[in-house]
């Protein structure tokens, strides 16, 4: 009998870990998942990171630890470094020593926004916080330690769990009779059950182009178009006001536009991406199935 592929998924209990936990069933006859919370296993330290990768025999880490309350890094970013960079060193470099694959989540905030073309893999990364900046970093980290590694930025993620944009204007729109969403922010959101299947689809096909790569859905919105479109979906009714970013002031400077170009992967993985109100309904679904 064969054995199966091992792997890690490190930031199990977040919203990305969560997801792809729900999602392993339709592999479970030749890969097998550990997730490892923080309490499991804290990245930062080195030492922990080395032993865990030794004792397990894995072939796969993916790395959904992350630090990633974008406003609250500006106050914090030293903790926000010692995760998303020195985090992701440790585990490139316990991954390099034990010939083990990393698929290192990353994101759009690694870019400033000023372009006004969709970011393609090899535009030069400019953050304008400090969380981008501590993600640019762990990038780098990883790059520099190891080269068997995929490195996927995405955008806008949200999911039927955890703590998600999605999730809070469900929320807020049952709670509140009015509500403004800055509409000059223009990116794409992105369904973690969707990126769970692209990790999952690497794994199982045992891709071997490693690299750079964007994923996010199909489609462009503002935050008040998804926002708009939640609801709608959703069915309920609330009254929703765009406003610009500066009526909102928040500690973090979040780039104007962060579309992102996905051709790259879907030529790699010789796939199509669902456009983001597609997905957007699919999560609604789970969402209202779960909660029944």
């Amino acid at each position: 009998m064969q054995r199966k592929k091992r792997v890690l998924v490190t930031g199990g209990s977040g919203q990305l870990g969560t997801t792809l936990g729900k999602s392993v069933s339709s592999v479970a006859e030749t890969i097998e998942f550990v997730f490892a919370s923080s309490k499991d296993l804290d990245i930062t330290d080195d030492r922990s990171v080395t032993d865990y990768m030794k004792q397990g025999d894995f072939d796969y880490c993916v790395n959904c630890a992350a630090y990633t309350q974008v406003d609250k890094a500006e106050a914090d970013s030293e903790k926000a470094l010692l995760i998303n960079q020195q985090g992701a060193k440790n585990l490139a470099k316990a991954c390099h020593a034990g010939n083990i694959v990393l698929i290192h989540i990353s994101t759009d905030f690694v870019f400033n926004g000023s372009k006004s073309s969709p970011y393609v893999e090899t535009d030069r990364p400019s953050p304008l916080g400090i969380y981008g900046h501590s993600k640019f970093k762990g990038e780098q980290e990883v790059v520099r330690n190891m080269e068997r590694y995929f490195i996927i930025r995405t955008s806008w993620l949200y999911s039927a769990y955890g703590h998600n944009f999605f999730k809070s204007m469900l929320k807020y729109g049952k709670e509140r009779e009015e509500l403004s969403v800055v509409f000059d922010q223009v990116g794409t959101p992105t369904s973690a059950h969707d990126l769970a299947g692209i990790i999952l689809k690497i794994i199982s096909e045992e891709i071997d182009t490693y690299g750079i790569y964007h994923f996010s859905n199909e489609g462009v919105a503002s935050w008040y178009d998804f926002a708009s479109a939640i609801f709608e979906i959703n069915q309920i009714e609330v009254d929703l006001r765009p406003i610009r970013s500066k009526e909102y002031p928040t500690p973090a400077e979040r780039p104007a536009f962060s579309v992102l170009d996905k051709e790259k992967i879907k030529k790699v993985l010789k796939m199509d991406i669902p456009h983001w109100r597609e997905s957007l309904r699919a999560v609604s679904e789970i969402l209202s199935k779960e909660s029944v």
